[in-house]
């Protein structure tokens, strides 16, 4: 029963670590619009809503940070030992997101580079 729940739990916090980068990316769209000459109307009252919507979407991201350190200590305190691409996809999404926070314009340039031709 008690590896039932283990499982769940490393689950969970993968599943933060998504979630993070997926606030992420939702959260820097307003200055990089996702596939602009598939639906440019569309893309720019979404990018339009998500500008404003940043400061929401990376607060629920840190939210979503805290959680999987959460789970990972809890895990820690049941002497469970965290997976290893649980906690870099953690690490992963706490630098990303932190770099969102602080220069959000060097990961729209960084995006921008990537996208380009």
């Amino acid at each position: 029963m008690s590896e039932q729940i283990a499982k769940a739990s490393g689950a969970r916090s993968v599943l933060a670590g998504i979630a993070a980068v997926g606030g992420i990316l939702a959260a820097s769209s307003c200055c990089l619009p996702v596939l602009p000459f598939v639906a440019a109307a569309g893309v720019a009252g979404g990018s339009a809503f998500l500008s404003a919507a940043r400061p929401y979407l990376l607060g629920v991201s840190v939210l979503f940070i805290a959680y999987g350190f959460f789970q990972a200590s809890r895990a820690k305190q049941c002497r469970r030992k965290s997976g290893a691409f649980g906690l870099a996809l953690l690490w992963v999404s706490t630098v990303f997101v932190a770099i969102s926070i602080l220069f959000p314009q060097m990961m729209a340039n960084a995006a921008a580079d990537l996208l380009s031709p």
